[in-house]
């Protein structure tokens, strides 16, 4: 991973978005490829453009994991809560869409 990519991720704050009943971490999907974990993002994700939702039992687990291996640190996040988020409704996360 390229020293600029590293400085980018290691100061970037990510959003965590959560309903009554789930949460999400947005991600880009470059970050995904950058940390080679876009093969084990589950379909229980969700993607809109760039953007990939990952679902916070496996897959945020699965980024958080690689990040702090990767980078030496865990990742900074705030939290988004809405009653009802548009990000159940988005398209299902596959990989190479």
């Amino acid at each position: 991973m390229k020293s600029d990519i590293r400085y980018r991720m290691k100061n970037k704050t990510y959003v965590f978005h959560s309903d009554p009943g789930h949460a999400w971490l947005a991600v880009k999907k470059r970050e995904l490829t950058e940390l080679q974990i876009m093969g084990l993002i589950t379909p229980y994700s969700y993607m809109k453009g760039e953007t990939v939702y990952l679902e916070e039992d496996v897959d945020m687990t699965t980024f958080c994991r690689r990040f702090e291996q990767i980078l030496g640190q865990k990742p900074k996040f705030r939290e988004s809560y809405l009653e009802r988020t548009p990000i159940r409704h988005y398209p299902q996360f596959k990989v190479g869409a």
